[in-house]
């Protein structure tokens, strides 16, 4: 696992955390009980299905950013060109997902 992958899946930690607290926080201010925030486990079923998660700027961005130190500079920027930018805050956040697997297949 990448470093950059175990980063995002602190910042995620840390989200969810940060909510679990803000609703503990509200529930004491309204001196109401407060409600167990249990994680969501999907069901176990028979066929698994990948879970589509939405990519945000600061995963693209760290993905392009270590291509371009790994020596693929002109590659991300060709990249970026194919999506219509010349920097990547001009993309549409729903090209994210295509332009994420065009850079992970930078080899």
């Amino acid at each position: 696992m990448s470093k950059t992958k175990l980063l995002l899946d602190v910042v995620s930690d840390l989200r969810l955390l940060a909510d679990s607290v803000q609703a503990i926080a509200e529930a004491v201010a309204l001196n109401e009980p407060a409600e167990t925030v249990q994680p969501e486990t999907p069901a176990p079923s028979k066929e698994k299905k990948p879970a589509v998660k939405a990519v945000t700027l600061e995963e693209v961005r760290a993905v392009l950013a270590e291509k371009s130190h790994d020596g693929f500079t002109a590659e991300v920027r060709s990249l970026l060109e194919k999506y219509g930018a010349s920097k990547l805050s001009e993309i549409d956040p729903a090209k994210y997902a295509a332009l994420l697997a065009d850079a992970e297949a930078l080899k």
